[in-house]
C-alpha cells in the first residue's frame, strides 16, 4: 500500500484534464502562428498597388518575415531554456500581436515590412510549445501531445489560405491583420490562464556574441538563397553574401566550441541521433516546399495551357484545406507508431509516404480531385514526420536544452524550405511554355520539381536509417503530475 499522503493524490487526479488543456492551448498557439504566415499570401500580388511601391520592394514584406523567423528561432529557444519557456512563449505571442497591429495600420511599405518582421519574430512558438510539453505533460501522453503540437503548423497553414482568400475577396485587406491580432490576443490569454512555467531551467549567461554571429550568418545565407534569382546568381551582391555567410558561420562555429555557455551546443548537435535528425529535417523541409509551390500554380494557371485548371485563390485554399485535417488525424496514428516502434520508424514511414505522394502527383495532375488526393497523401506523410522529429530530438538532449534543440531543428526545416524555393524557382524559370507572349512554367517543369520533392523525401528516409534504433520514444522526465500521483498498491 502506498505511503503517499492524500493531498498529493488529489493533485495527481486533477492533472490529466489540465495537461489536456495545456496541449490544446499550445496547439492553438501554433495554429495562430501558422495562420499568420499564410494570411498574407492572397494579397502578395496586390501589394505593389496597395502600398504604392515597386514589386521588388514589396517582396521584402515576405522576406522580412523569413529573416526574422530564422534569427529569432534559435535565440528565443535558448532564452526559453535559460529564463523560462512559458515566459518566452508569451513574449513571442506579444510580438505576433504587435506586428499584426502594425500591419493592420499600415498603408505604406516601411511599416508593413516592420510589422511583418515583428510577426516573424514569433516563429519560435511551436518549438517552445513542444519543449513545454516535455516538461509538464505525463510521459505516457508525450508522444501524442508532441504530434498534435507539431501538426498545428500544417493545420494553420492549410486552414489559413482559404480563410485569407475569403477575407481578402470580401473585406478590406487590413482585416487580415486585425484577424491575426485578435487570434493572437485570444491565444495569449489562454496561455496565461492554462500553461504553467516549465520547471527545467538551464540558467547561466546568454551568449550574445554567438547570437549575433549566428544571426549575421543566417541573414547572409538566406538573402543569398531568397534574393539570388532577383539579383542574379553571379552578381557581386549574391556572391559577396554567399562568401560572407560561409566565413561568418565558420567563425561562429569556432566561437561556439570555445564558449563555456554557447547559444547552440555543437557537441550535443554532433550526437548521431541529433545530427541525422537535423539533416533529415533539412531534406524534409526541402521536400515539403514542392507541394506548396506546385499545387497552387497548377490550380491557378489558365486552362489554355493544357494542364492549368484556371481556378481562384479561394479554390486553391479549399483544395489544400483537407490536408491540414489529415495531418491532425495522422498525428494520433504517428503517436501510436512512435510508442510501439519508436520515432525513427515513424519518421521513415512518413518520408516514404511523402515520396509516394509526389510520385502520385506526377501521374495525377489534370483534375481538382487529383490534387486534393495528392495533398492529403503528402499531408499524411508530413503528419508522421512532424510528430517524429521533436520526439527524436527531445529523447537525445538534456531537459534543460530542449528549447534550443527544438528551435534548431525547426530552423533546419526552414533552411531546407528556403533552398527548395531557390532551386524550384530556377527550374520553373528555365522550363517554360509560351502563352500569348507570356512565359509560364511548363508541365514538365512542374513534374521535375515534384520528382525532386520525391527525391528529397527519399534522402530524408536514407538519413533516418542512420539514427540509432529505439524501441519506443524515450520517456520524459518526471512531471509535477507524475510526482503528485500516488503509487498503486
Amino acid at each position: 500500500m502506498s505511503d503517499a499522503p492524500a493531498r498529493p493524490a488529489e493533485a495527481g487526479s486533477a492533472a490529466p484534464p489540465r495537461s489536456n488543456a495545456v496541449v490544446a492551448v499550445l496547439a492553438l498557439a501554433g495554429i495562430v502562428v501558422s495562420l499568420m504566415q499564410t494570411l498574407v499570401i492572397p494579397i502578395v500580388p496586390e501589394l505593389p498597388r496597395l502600398l504604392d511601391a515597386p514589386a521588388s520592394d514589396t517582396a521584402w514584406a515576405v522576406t522580412a518575415t523569413l529573416l526574422a523567423a530564422a534569427v529569432a528561432t534559435p535565440v528565443v529557444g535558448r532564452l526559453g531554456d535559460m529564463v523560462g519557456k512559458r515566459r518566452m512563449l508569451v513574449v513571442s505571442i506579444l510580438l505576433l500581436v504587435s506586428g499584426s497591429v502594425v500591419c493592420a495600420l499600415a498603408d505604406s511599405l516601411v511599416p508593413m515590412i516592420v510589422g511583418r518582421a515583428l510577426q516573424g519574430l514569433s516563429a519560435a512558438v511551436v518549438p517552445l510549445g513542444i519543449s513545454i510539453l516535455r516538461d509538464v505533460v505525463p510521459a505516457e501522453k508525450l508522444a501524442g501531445s508532441t504530434a498534435v503540437m507539431s501538426a498545428s503548423l500544417g493545420v494553420g497553414g492549410a486552414l489559413g489560405l482559404p480563410a485569407a482568400a475569403f477575407i481578402a475577396d470580401n473585406w478590406d485587406w487590413h482585416v487580415l491583420f486585425w484577424t491575426s491580432a485578435a487570434l493572437g490576443v485570444v491565444s495569449l490569454l489562454l496561455v496565461l490562464l492554462f500553461v504553467p512555467e516549465s520547471p527545467n531551467r538551464a540558467g547561466g549567461r546568454f551568449d550574445l556574441v554567438g547570437s549575433l554571429g549566428l544571426s549575421a550568418g543566417l541573414v547572409a545565407l538566406l538573402l543569398t538563397v531568397s534574393k539570388g534569382a532577383d539579383w542574379g546568381w553571379t552578381s557581386a551582391t549574391t556572391l559577396g553574401l554567399a562568401v560572407a555567410a560561409v566565413v561568418i558561420l565558420v567563425a561562429w562555429g569556432g566561437w561556439e566550441l570555445r564558449a563555456k555557455q554557447p547559444l547552440v551546443d555543437l557537441r550535443t548537435t554532433a550526437k548521431t541521433q541529433v545530427l541525422f535528425t537535423n539533416l533529415a529535417s533539412v531534406a524534409l523541409g526541402f521536400s515539403m516546399f514542392a507541394m506548396s509551390l506546385v499545387l497552387p500554380q497548377l490550380l491557378q494557371l489558365p486552362e489554355q495551357t493544357g494542364y492549368g485548371l484556371g481556378r481562384s485563390m479561394l479554390t486553391v485554399g479549399l483544395v489544400l484545406a483537407p490536408q491540414g485535417l489529415v495531418m491532425m488525424v495522422m498525428s494520433a496514428v504517428s503517436a501510436g507508431i512512435t510508442k510501439a516502434k519508436g520515432p525513427k520508424v515513424t519518421l521513415m514511414t512518413g518520408a516514404l509516404i511523402v515520396a509516394a505522394g509526389y510520385g502520385l502527383n506526377i501521374l495525377l495532375m489534370s483534375e481538382v480531385w487529383h490534387l486534393i488526393l495528392v495533398s492529403c497523401v503528402i499531408g499524411a506523410g508530413v503528419g508522421f514526420t512532424y510528430g517524429a522529429l521533436p520526439a527524436l530530438i527531445m529523447s537525445a538532449v538534456d531537459p534543460s536544452q530542449t528549447g534550443a534543440a527544438n528551435s534548431l531543428n525547426t530552423l533546419m526545416r526552414s533552411l531546407g524550405t528556403s533552398f527548395a524555393s531557390a532551386i524550384a524557382g530556377v527550374i520553373l524559370a528555365q522550363m517554360t511554355t509560351d502563352l500569348g507572349g507570356y512565359a509560364l512554367p511548363s508541365e514538365n517543369g512542374f513534374k521535375v520539381v515534384m520528382a525532386i520533392g520525391a527525391g528529397a523525401a527519399l534522402v530524408a528516409f536514407l538519413l533516418a536509417t542512420f539514427i540509432p534504433r529505439q524501441r519506443a520514444a524515450a520517456p520524459a522526465p518526471e512531471t509535477p503530475a507524475e510526482i503528485a500521483e500516488p503509487a498503486k498498491a
